[in-house]
């Protein structure tokens, strides 16, 4: 077991972690080829300068790379009112169902948490509608719950043919690429904005480092040995949003649903000592994933029994929990392998809004691929907490190599 006294929260300052990112540096397109994207390696201090296809040189025959396969979901809908005005409705979360599963099987009527643009136009009790001539497909929204902090809105739609919300997301829906884009969609987004491994629909954003990879690189990691896993967390809109909170931990973290199946716990606890995520999606999901079997691996300890607990981790959890002696990585997963053989559970599904930055000790990630993420975010909070104070070396690094930044931009190995 590890010897792990709770933290106490060191607030940070989030003027420590910002950085000036000039507006041609964004990367509005995508690459021709994926994988030519430029790759900066870190390594235990050390800088060198290389391309995304050669990511196989750099990383051990036994590391195990793991995946968010998670698939955007055309998240944006666009109403025309009688009026002339348009009011957009970007889709967050289910709220009934939350299950993002069942939210997308659903055939008559859901309701989101949504952000709107144009809100003052929606007038209260105002029925927006859109007809589609193909099936004869109405679909309506009605503002339910209205304030600053939240809005629901309650999708209803009649067809002549039994219709799930997935199949009216892919008729009426646009593609949610992250504002920073200043341009519309194109025809190519629809292709470039998922990854080649893309499979479990349900992300209103895509899990941008997985987007240099193409079926050569995967190729030439199986090749040399290393071994690779897919497991899924639904990317929220709530990844964008700066940090506006005068106290960091005071920012709203975003909620966001996981799924391991007991396949992956297992090549998990096989491989722990040589795990490398591939985003911060998925370095949250495991984060997230050691918490939870911490919880358990308590609960065994200490009542002697097993019984059933929601699977969420709460925002400041690894800082504030009340285990006295934390499991290792390990043992961490091995409770939660005994735990869903307990219950009879092929797959773990869950929730996790952790919140990861300077001070936090990580238990599973050895590595991580990722893109050049937004100063004044929790994404650079993330990486700072990764590799230290080298965060700004690598961050000055890629602005004097002239690296493309953000979502279609180029990336990073680091292993600190």
């Amino acid at each position: 077991m590890q010897k792990d006294f709770k933290n106490k929260i060191q607030q940070p300052n989030l003027a420590d972690f910002h950085y000036d990112l000039p507006q041609e540096r964004i990367a509005q397109f995508p690459l021709e080829k994926r994988d030519d994207a430029k790759l900066q390696v870190y390594i235990k201090g050390e800088i060198a300068h290389s391309q995304f296809f050669k990511l196989h040189h750099f990383l051990r025959p036994d590391t195990l790379l793991i995946f968010n396969n998670t698939k955007v979901i055309p998240a944006r809908l666009f109403f025309q009112k009688q009026t002339g005005a348009w009011i957009e409705i970007f889709l967050l979360s289910p709220h009934e169902p939350k299950d993002i599963f069942q939210a997308l099987q659903q055939s008559e009527s859901i309701t989101w948490e949504c952000m709107i643009g144009n809100k003052k136009k929606w007038k209260n009790d105002e029925v927006l509608i859109l007809n589609l001539p193909i099936n004869n497909i109405i679909l309506q929204a009605e503002l339910i719950e209205n304030d600053e902090q939240k809005n629901l809105v309650k999708f209803t739609w009649k067809t002549e043919n039994e219709t799930i919300f997935s199949e009216i997301l892919e008729k009426f829906g646009n593609l949610p690429l992250p504002p920073y884009f200043e341009r519309e969609v194109t025809e190519s987004d629809k292709e470039r904005y998922q990854t080649v491994y893309a499979q479990a629909e349900g992300a209103v954003a895509a899990p941008t480092a997985g987007l240099h990879f193409t079926n050569e690189v995967l190729e030439n990691i199986e090749k040399k040995g290393i071994k690779k896993d897919f497991i899924t967390l639904h990317v929220s809109g709530g990844t964008f949003q700066p940090i506006k909170a005068k106290k960091v931990t005071d920012h709203e973290m975003h909620s966001e649903q996981m799924a391991f199946t007991k396949e992956n716990l297992e090549n998990i606890a096989h491989n722990i000592s040589h795990v490398v995520a591939v985003g911060t999606t998925s370095m949250r999901s495991l984060e997230s994933l050691y918490w939870f079997g911490a919880k358990v691996f308590d609960m065994i300890n200490t009542t002697k029994k097993i019984t059933q607990i929601p699977f969420f981790v709460e925002k400041l959890f690894p800082y504030q929990h009340e285990i006295t002696e934390l499991p290792t990585a390990e043992q961490s997963i091995r409770a939660i392998l005994k735990y869903m053989k307990f219950f009879n559970m092929k797959d773990l599904k869950g929730r996790t809004e952790i919140f990861i930055f300077p001070g936090y000790i990580f238990k599973v990630c050895k590595g991580l691929v990722t893109n050049y993420h937004l100063p004044d975010t929790t994404l650079i909070l993330l990486v700072a907490s990764f590799v230290g104070e080298d965060w700004r070396k690598i961050y000055n690094e890629a602005l004097q190599n002239d690296y493309r930044f953000l979502s279609y931009g180029d990336s990073s190995l680091l292993i600190p």
